[in-house]
């Protein structure tokens, strides 16, 4: 698959990044042994990269034995962690395409300015969150509300490093949207406890994220 940009989409990228303030790394990772979009996951972090002098690329490999991938905890490929001058819990897995491209975008954005646009109210029960939490969002690349599920699971890893957000791409991973019964997208996993579907207020999935912790 050649990935290629639309100019809209161009327009829209170059728009969003003159906003980045500070430097964005994108550790992608890939494996040389069959990954269906390993490839194509680097070949979109690459262009993206060249939108900005502040993002960089690192490309690591998806192994056992990687001590990049046993850091960052990544157990699946493709991948991208998203970090900016800290190291957030904003991981992709799965390609970033369709609607979710631009989930990916206002993530480097996001993780560039080490802040983030959420309510004040809803940023108080985030940031007060004690506890490790997990959350897994279930995507594919043609839902048009995926991304607001994404974006909010990556906001509040933002606002708080106990919190891990995961995009995943429900088709590349059936295992586990068999496991999680992914009927339909956006769903929702938290803790392996609490599931839900659909593309929620914020503080409707904060409060979801309490009830998984108790």
């Amino acid at each position: 698959m050649v990935v290629e940009l639309p100019p809209d989409v161009r327009r829209y990228i170059k728009d969003k990044f003159s906003k980045l303030v500070n430097p964005v790394t994108l550790h992608v990772f890939t494996t040389k042994n069959h990954c269906l979009y390993c490839n194509e996951t680097l070949e979109i972090a690459k262009i993206i990269a060249e939108f900005s002098h502040l993002i960089k690329i690192e490309e690591c490999e998806c192994t056992t034995d990687s001590q990049t991938a046993k850091r960052f905890n990544i157990d699946k490929h493709p991948a991208i962690v998203v970090h900016g001058k800290e190291e957030y819990g904003i991981r992709f897995f799965g390609i970033p395409s369709g609607y979710e491209l631009g989930s990916l975008v206002e993530a480097i954005v996001d993780a560039s300015r080490g802040d983030t646009e959420i309510p004040p109210d809803v940023k108080e029960i985030v940031k007060s969150i004690g506890k490790k939490v997990h959350i897994q969002v279930f995507v594919t690349p043609t839902c048009p509300y995926c991304p607001i599920a994404v974006r909010t699971a990556h906001k509040f890893a933002i606002l708080n490093r106990n919190i891990l957000g995961d995009m995943i791409e429900a088709i590349e991973f059936p295992d586990l949207s068999q496991k999680y019964m992914v009927m339909a997208v956006p769903k929702i996993v938290i803790n392996d406890k609490v599931m839900f579907e659909g593309a929620v207020p914020e503080m409707f999935f904060a409060q979801k994220i309490l009830e998984a912790i108790e």
